[in-house]
């Protein structure tokens, strides 16, 4: 659905829409990443982000056959990258600047079991916790001050 069909839809639809319009919405992951743990960290990073902001979920699609398909988000999530040692100071900058943070320490990707995972964070005092990856959710402009100069994930 397009932004203006959107719109025309109802009075509670418009604000809410408006909102989720208002919004930037960015994974950015470790550039030195490997393609499959980098897939991984986005992942993650998106569903735990889905959970907690369920109205980032567009309306179900139908194609022409009259089937449909789960809503994706209508904003979009633009994966981008940067060098593992700026992520935490770009975490603290995004939280300072009130954007919501989900952010992926590196020992998620050190085992598969998630009881050791948090077990190793509780180690870490949270200055010294080192990400693979995080996604940002916050007002358009701030989130493209903090990472405007970041490439897409290549």
């Amino acid at each position: 659905m397009k932004r203006d069909e959107t719109l025309q839809a109802g009075d509670a639809t418009v604000a809410a829409e408006e909102s989720i319009f208002a919004r930037r919405c960015v994974v950015v992951v470790d550039a030195a990443l490997p393609p499959g743990k980098a897939a991984n960290a986005a992942a993650v990073i998106a569903l735990t982000l889905g959970q907690r902001h369920p109205e980032l979920v567009g309306p179900p699609l139908v194609d022409a056959s009259g089937a449909t398909h789960p809503g994706l988000i209508p904003i979009g999530i633009a994966v981008l990258s940067a060098p593992a040692e700026a992520l935490a100071g770009l975490r603290a900058k995004a939280v300072q600047g009130g954007c919501d943070v989900v952010d992926f320490p590196v020992q998620g990707q050190q085992t598969t079991d998630y009881q050791a995972f948090i077990d190793a964070v509780a180690q870490v005092r949270e200055e010294d916790l080192r990400y693979v990856g995080m996604a940002l959710l916050g007002p358009r402009k701030a989130v493209g001050k903090l990472v405007g100069n970041l490439a897409l994930l290549k």
